[in-house]
C-alpha cells in the first residue's frame, strides 16, 4: 500500500527579506537628543586618549572587555581573567568553545585597530577578515616567485648560449621537452584555481542558500548611502543594518566591529576603536531590540554614549592609579624592572608571574618580588595560579 503512494517533491524557497531600508525621512525628532550626546561623548573620549600617557594600555584593556561583552550579548559567559590567560598561552584549564570564540573577537579587534582607518570596510579588508584574502595573496606570491625564476633562467640560458633544453638540437627531443613543460603549466594552473576557489562547506553546519557575498554587498550599499549623515548616526545605521541583513551566518559579532570602523573611517575617532559590544551590554535587555526602526537607532546611539562614558571613567581611574604607583619608582636604579612592570600591568586586566617573567625576561620568583615591591592587588586568591592587577 505504501509502495503505491507516489512521492511528492517539495521545494523550499527562502523568502526571508535580506534588504534594509534607511528610514526616509529620518525621525530627527527622536534622534537629535541621543545623536548629539553620542557625538559629544565619543569625541571627548577620543580627544582624551590623544594626549594620554596610558593610551596604549587603555586601548589594550578595552579590547579584552569588548571581546567578553560580545559573547555576553549572545548569552555566553567568558571570564575576563580566562581570556587574558588564554591570550598569553597560559590557560588554567582546557579552553572552552566560548573562550576560543572570544579570543577570535579579540584578534579581529586588534587587527582592525592596528590597520588603517578605511581598511576594514574595503573589499580587501573584508576578504582578509573573512579568511579569503590569504589564499589569493599566497597564490599571487607563488606566481610572482615563479615568474621571477623563469626570467632568471631565460637570461641565464641566453648568456650560456643554449638554444633548447640541455642544448639539444634533436627536434624529437625538443618536442618531448615542450610537451613536459606544457603539462607542468596546466598542472600549475589547475592547482592555482583550486587554491583560489573557496572550499565547500558542510551543509549540516552552513545553509547552502545563505548568500554571504550578496548580503555583504547589500550591507556595503547601505553603508555607502550614509556618507552624508553624521558619523555616529552612520555607525548606528550600519550596526542596525547588519542585524537585519545578517550577512555572516556564524559571525554576528563582526557587524559591530565594522560599525565601529565606520567611526574611524569618517574621522570621528582617530585614536581608538569604540567598544560597541560593551556599550550595548549596558542597555537593559528589554530595550535592546525594539521593533520600531527609530527606536533601534536610538539604542545604538545610546550604546555608543555608554561605551564612551565607561571608557572615560576607566581611563581616569587607571591614570590616577598609575600616578600613585609611579611614586614607588623614585630612587630606583636605571636598570630596575619596576617601570617596565608598571607599563605592562596597565595593558592587561590581570598579570601572572609567568606572564611577567615572559614579558620582562626574568624568572617567576623575581616577578613575584617585583609585584611585592610595587604592591599590586591580588585578584585571584589562588595558590598555584596567582594573578595581580589594578582596578
Amino acid at each position: 500500500m505504501l509502495a503505491s503512494v507516489s512521492s511528492i517533491l517539495v521545494k523550499v524557497i527562502n523568502i526571508l527579506p535580506t534588504s534594509y531600508k534607511i528610514p526616509d525621512p529620518l525621525p530627527w525628532a527622536q534622534l537629535v537628543g541621543p545623536l548629539s550626546a553620542a557625538e559629544d561623548t565619543v569625541a571627548r573620549f577620543d580627544e582624551r586618549l590623544a594626549k594620554s600617557l596610558i593610551r596604549d594600555g587603555t586601548i589594550s584593556r578595552m579590547h579584552f572587555a569588548d571581546a567578553c561583552a560580545s559573547l555576553w550579548l549572545e548569552g555566553e559567559l567568558v571570564h575576563l581573567d580566562d581570556l587574558v590567560l588564554h591570550d598569553a598561552g597560559m590557560d588554567v584549564r582546557t579552553p572552552t568553545h566560548e573562550l576560543t570564540r572570544a579570543h577570535a573577537v579579540l584578534r579581529v579587534r586588534r587587527r582592525i585597530a592596528e590597520a588603517k582607518s578605511d581598511w576594514a570596510l574595503s573589499a580587501a579588508g573584508l576578504a582578509d577578515l573573512l579568511g579569503r584574502g590569504e589564499r589569493e595573496e599566497g597564490t599571487g606570491n607563488r606566481k610572482e616567485v615563479g615568474g621571477s625564476l623563469g626570467v632568471d633562467e631565460d637570461a641565464e640560458r641566453e648568456e650560456v648560449g643554449f638554444e633548447g633544453p640541455l642544448g639539444a638540437t634533436d627536434p624529437h627531443l625538443a618536442a618531448a621537452f615542450a610537451a613536459v613543460d606544457a603539462a607542468n603549466a596546466r598542472a600549475e594552473r589547475t592547482l592555482a584555481d583550486k587554491t583560489r576557489s573557496r572550499p565547500e562547506r558542510d551543509s549540516l553546519v552552513y545553509d547552502p542558500d545563505w548568500d554571504e557575498d550578496g548580503r555583504l554587498d547589500d550591507w556595503r550599499a547601505v553603508v555607502d548611502e550614509t556618507r552624508t549623515l553624521p558619523p555616529t548616526l552612520a555607525a548606528a545605521i550600519a550596526a542596525d543594518a547588519w542585524d537585519a541583513i545578517e550577512p555572516l551566518e556564524h559571525s554576528p559579532w563582526l557587524g559591530r566591529l565594522l560599525a565601529a570602523s565606520v567611526l574611524r573611517d569618517r574621522s570621528k575617532t582617530r585614536w581608538h576603536l569604540p567598544c560597541l559590544h560593551a556599550g550595548l551590554k549596558g542597555i537593559p535587555r528589554e530595550r535592546r531590540r525594539p521593533r520600531d526602526g527609530a527606536a533601534r537607532l536610538v539604542v545604538q546611539l545610546e550604546a555608543m554614549t555608554a561605551a564612551a562614558e565607561a571608557g572615560r571613567k576607566d581611563h581616569d581611574r587607571w591614570l590616577m592609579t598609575r600616578n600613585l604607583l609611579a611614586r614607588k619608582l623614585a630612587g630606583r636604579r636605571a636598570t630596575s624592572k619596576l617601570p617596565a612592570l608598571l607599563d605592562y600591568v596597565l595593558t592587561r586586566p590581570i598579570v601572572s608571574a609567568g606572564m611577567i617573567a615572559a614579558e620582562l625576561g626574568i624568572t617567576p620568583r623575581a616577578a613575584q618580588n617585583l609585584v611585592a615591591e610595587l604592591d599590586l592587588r591580588e585578584t585571584t586568591g589562588r595558590g598555584r595560579y596567582r594573578a595581580w592587577g589594578i582596578l
